[in-house]
C-alpha cells in the first residue's frame, strides 16, 4: 500500500473511530507498528491530527480565520496589524538586508517603515514590493517565480533557486497558525515550503502574529518554534495565550 494511500485510511479511521491504537491497527491491517508511527508522525507533522502515546487523536483545535484569501484577511484584526507593523519596523537597523514576506500584516510593515530607513528588503510580495516603491532609501530586491493568487506571493522552483542565494538578517514572517506544540503553520504545503526556506536563510525569524493566529492550526507545518526568535503580538493579548510562548524562550515584543 502506497504511503499516500496509508495515510488517507489513517485519516478515514480517525474520523470514523476518534482515535488511533497503533498496535491494534497495525494487527488489523497487517502494517508493522513502525509504518504506521511513521505515518502518524507525518500527517501530525502536517497539522492532520494530534500524536500521542501508542496512536493518534483528533486535531482539537480551531481552525484559523486567516486560512481566507488575501481580500478577506485584510478585514480581520484592522487594529491590530498596523501595531504590529510599527512595532516590526522599530526593529530594522539601517543597513540591514531583511526579508518581509506575503500577507496583509507583511504590507502593513512596508507602509510603516520609517522614511529615513536605509535598507535592504527582499521580497516575493508584489504587493510589498509596490508598497516600497517610493521609499526613497529602502532597496528593493522582488523573488520571482509563479504567482499563488491566495497569498499573492511569488512560488515554486526559481523562487527557491533565488531565495537560497541570499542570507538575511531578519526574516519577518507571516502564519495563518502558531501552536505552542504544533509550531508554524499554514494552509498550502508548496508555501509552507517556501517559508521554511526563507526562515532557514535568515539569522532570526520574527513571526508576525495577529491575535486570532494564536493556538490555531493550519494543515501544513512551516518548521516547530524552536525556529523563531521573536513573536510580535497585540498588546493587550491574554497572558494565558502568552505563557507557552514565554516558556519556550521566545521573545514576545507587545505592540
Amino acid at each position: 500500500m502506497l504511503a499516500r494511500h496509508r495515510q488517507e485510511l489513517l485519516l478515514q479511521r480517525l474520523k470514523q473511530d476518534g482515535q488511533i491504537v497503533a498496535s491494534a491497527l497495525s494487527a488489523e491491517l497487517g502494517l508493522s507498528e513502525d509504518t504506521i508511527r511513521r505515518d502518524l508522525r507525518e500527517l501530525a507533522r502536517d497539522g492532520l491530527l494530534q500524536r500521542v502515546h501508542g496512536g493518534a487523536l483528533p486535531l482539537a483545535l480551531p481552525p484559523s480565520p486567516a486560512l481566507g484569501n488575501f481580500a478577506q484577511r485584510q478585514h480581520i484584526s484592522t487594529d491590530a496589524k498596523p501595531a504590529i507593523a510599527r512595532a516590526a519596523a522599530a526593529m530594522i537597523a539601517p543597513g540591514q538586508v531583511v526579508f518581509i514576506d506575503g500577507g496583509t500584516t507583511a504590507v502593513q510593515l512596508a507602509r510603516h517603515l520609517p522614511p529615513e530607513l536605509r535598507a535592504t528588503v527582499v521580497t516575493h510580495s508584489p504587493s510589498v514590493a509596490v508598497e516600497l516603491a517610493e521609499h526613497p532609501l529602502v532597496e528593493v530586491i522582488l523573488v520571482g517565480g509563479h504567482l499563488f493568487k491566495h497569498s499573492i506571493v511569488a512560488m515554486g522552483p526559481d523562487a527557491l533557486e533565488a531565495i537560497a542565494r541570499i542570507r538575511t538578517d531578519l526574516y519577518f514572517m507571516g502564519v495563518c497558525s502558531l501552536h505552542p506544540d504544533l509550531g508554524l503553520s499554514t494552509g498550502d504545503h508548496d508555501e509552507a515550503g517556501v517559508k521554511r526556506a526563507i526562515s532557514q536563510a535568515a539569522r532570526r525569524t520574527v513571526v508576525l502574529a495577529s491575535p486570532e493566529k494564536l493556538d490555531t492550526a493550519a494543515p501544513f507545518q512551516i518548521a516547530p518554534l524552536t525556529q523563531v526568535d521573536t513573536i510580535v503580538v497585540q498588546a493587550g493579548t491574554p497572558e494565558a495565550l502568552l505563557a507557552p510562548y514565554r516558556r519556550l524562550g521566545i521573545t514576545l515584543v507587545l505592540a
